[in-house]
């Protein structure tokens, strides 16, 4: 595992120290590691909607209702693991 150097801000230090005090982490590098793979994940999905939305817009326009195509990428989104 590499080590990094980070300075932080009055504030983001105070909530860091605030996030390890409640028990929930045991350091602030497991809350900033924590923080990193949410963002990762975050875009990961954004990467995976924004493909979504070309591919559809290449496909054109279509007959079905709002609610079946809500549905499709309820079903859709499930399959990929997001919900």
């Amino acid at each position: 595992m590499s080590r990094l150097s980070i300075s932080f801000t009055k504030p983001n230090d105070d909530w860091l120290n605030a996030q390890v005090d409640s028990q929930e982490y045991k350091s602030k590098s497991d809350v900033v590691n924590d923080l990193i793979r949410q963002a990762r994940r975050e875009q990961e999905q954004i990467e995976i909607i924004r493909s979504k939305l070309i591919r559809a817009e290449q496909r054109g326009f279509t007959d079905q209702t709002p609610e079946q195509i809500r549905e499709e990428v309820r079903k859709e989104l499930r399959i990929d693991g997001i919900l």
